[in-house]
């Protein structure tokens, strides 16, 4: 899909990619405590006993942050595993109150899948790549730590504690930057269909380790590079540019890469090294002695499996099939609000192509200069339909719809109504057209003549006069057809 290559003095260099992905689980609740997870609350106000570790507590597993872990699997059409087993992390970090983080390392919640990307907007099926994601584990967030408080103390926020993550693994399947953000955007929209995550980036509710590295065609797997909590799409490529291109110039220049953990400083445009990559033994994995076995029966599968809305790639398809175009099907389908809006709108009963065209033209621009997002648009899917019905059946000019459109936008009102107060009708009357034509004429005789003479390109200039002449309520039809017919008496 991609042929990506670094350029270096000695040839070229493939770059491999994987990203362990860090979701936010959409709960009321934390993993294993009764703890709020509502975002921006003061410091240290959302913090039960379990999560600030006092002795004697004991974690209860949240069923609804298990129950978006399997769906979100479902998505992605992996293995879901009925056995599955929590296990203990064990390292100190002044954020980590239990010196341990509960993840689940040996026998995950969700095994093998897939995502498919493509770079081709206008041809998604033809282009796309398969990324495989290796698992989907379920652990604690650890909490927070606050630097700006005091000049020589460091604080520690714990509302994050033991908020639930999704560690959604991939394979190394990504060759290039461009591949990567795809796989993260695409990632993030089967998220917020699914509901099991906001996909907030800003927020920190869904955040990325970038693994790099780099190759000769046809070498092994080099060694690769983490590159810890890019919050951004847009920094995961540049993380990975970077990167990739660090690594190539130290192997030329005859040094080695360390496994290694490292930092993207975002103002820079830069990662560097923040520690040693750890392995797994490292972290002393073992069973969580406090914890049962998750088992999962069929019941619970049935009714998550039944709980899944249409997703992303089947919507396009079927939008596709309504004739809509594969480029604005793919538009409309990257984020959940806008293909609910739409889908609203095919419910009105406007034409597929008609709603697209209208929705990636007129309605992206308008929530774009106003700073909005479907979910919030002044303009309900309802009063846009009957905004297009009055342009179907002729009330209205394409033109004259986008002057109604835009006093919608500030009023809230309906289009029939603002049509009707502003006396916005579009008119298809022969009498008054004629009289505007002749009188544009008369002042423009010289122009009348050499459109006469053969300047055929002057009809678009007697359109716009007449046009402007008429307030643009004039029918556009019917004055093609009136010009055309007085323009050819002489």
């Amino acid at each position: 899909m991609s042929d990506y290559r670094i350029q270096g003095a000695t040839g070229e260099w493939e770059v491999v990619i994987g990203l362990e992905v860090h979701a936010q689980v959409t709960s009321n609740a934390k993993l294993f405590s009764g703890s709020s997870t509502t975002f921006g609350a003061e410091p240290n106000t959302q913090v039960s006993l379990v999560d600030a570790a006092m002795p004697g507590m004991l974690p209860v597993p949240n069923a609804e942050c298990i129950r978006q872990a399997v769906r979100t699997g479902m998505a992605i059409d992996a293995q879901i595993n009925t056995w599955s087993r929590f296990d203990r992390k064990n390292y100190f970090y002044a954020d980590l109150p239990q010196g341990y983080q509960i993840s689940q390392l040996y026998h995950p919640l969700v095994g093998e899948g897939a995502i498919d990307i493509s770079l081709d907007e206008k041809n998604p099926d033809a282009s796309g790549k398969r990324i495989g994601v290796e698992r989907i584990h379920v652990e604690q967030d650890a909490g927070k730590l606050m630097h700006d408080q005091h000049p020589t103390r460091s604080y520690v926020d714990l509302n994050r504690s033991g908020v639930a993550l999704m560690e959604i693994v991939s394979r190394p399947d990504m060759a290039s930057p461009a591949e990567a953000g795809a796989y993260l955007r695409k990632l993030r929209s089967i998220l917020r269909y699914v509901g099991s995550c906001d996909g907030n980036m800003e927020e920190g509710s869904m955040r990325a380790d970038v693994n790099v590295s780099v190759r000769k065609a046809g070498e092994p797997l080099g060694i690769r590079t983490e590159t810890k909590n890019v919050n951004s799409v847009r920094f995961v490529m540049a993380a990975i540019e970077h990167e990739a291109n660090r690594q190539v110039d130290v192997l030329e220049s005859g040094g080695r890469i360390i496994q290694e953990t490292r930092l993207f400083d975002p103002d820079k445009g830069v990662t560097r090294s923040m520690r040693s990559k750890e392995d797994a033994h490292d972290y002393r994995y073992f069973p969580d002695p406090d914890l049962l076995p998750l088992v999962l029966d069929d019941a619970f599968l049935d009714a998550c499996r039944a709980s899944l809305p249409e997703l992303p790639d089947a919507k396009r398809r079927r939008y596709e099939a309504a004739g809509v175009t594969a480029y604005n099907a793919t538009v409309l389908t990257a984020e959940v609000e806008s293909a609910r809006w739409f889908d609203g709108l095919l419910e009105a009963g406007v034409a597929a192509l008609q709603a697209a065209n209208w929705t990636t033209s007129e309605l992206f621009g308008a929530l774009n200069r106003m700073g909005r997002g479907f979910a919030d648009s002044p303009v309900s899917p309802v009063q846009a339909a009957e905004l297009l019905a009055l342009v179907a059946d002729g009330t209205l000019s394409n033109s004259l719809a986008k002057q109604v459109f835009e006093i919608m936008l500030d009023t809230g009102d309906g289009a029939a109504k603002v049509v009707d107060d502003r006396g916005l009708k579009q008119t298809s009357d022969t009498g008054a057209i004629d009289a505007a034509i002749a009188a544009i004429m008369t002042a423009n005789a010289d122009k009348v003549a050499d459109y006469r003479g053969g300047k055929d390109k002057l009809f678009g200039f007697f359109v716009g006069q007449t046009m402007k002449a008429m307030a643009g309520k004039a029918n556009p039809g019917v004055v093609n057809e009136r010009l055309k017919a007085m323009l050819d008496q002489g």
